[in-house]
C-alpha cells in the first residue's frame, strides 16, 4: 500500500505522525495531502492558493478550500489562478 504524497515535500514523502493534514481533491494536486499543522481556524476555513506545476497558467496557483458542507473535510479544488 502506498501512502499519499505530502504537497511540497522533496523528495516525495508520506504523512508523518503528530501532524495534521487535509486531502486535496480535484484539480492538478488531486490526491496529495496538505500539511496544515499549526494553521489557525480562520486559515483552515479560508483554504489556500498552492503552486501547481500543471496549473492552467504558467507559474500559476490552484485554489483549494473546504467545501461549505464539510468544513473539517478535504480541501476541494476551486480552480486555477494566475
Amino acid at each position: 500500500m502506498t501512502h499519499p504524497r505530502v504537497y511540497g515535500s522533496e523528495p516525495a514523502t508520506g504523512p508523518e505522525p503528530g501532524r495534521a493534514y487535509r486531502e486535496l481533491t480535484g484539480g492538478p494536486l488531486d490526491g496529495q495531502l496538505l500539511d496544515v499543522t499549526g494553521w489557525s481556524k480562520d486559515m483552515l476555513t479560508t483554504g489556500a492558493f498552492l503552486i501547481a506545476p500543471h496549473s492552467a497558467y504558467p507559474g500559476g496557483r490552484a485554489s483549494y478550500a473546504p467545501a461549505p458542507s464539510a468544513p473539517n473535510g478535504p480541501f476541494v479544488w476551486e480552480g486555477d489562478v494566475p
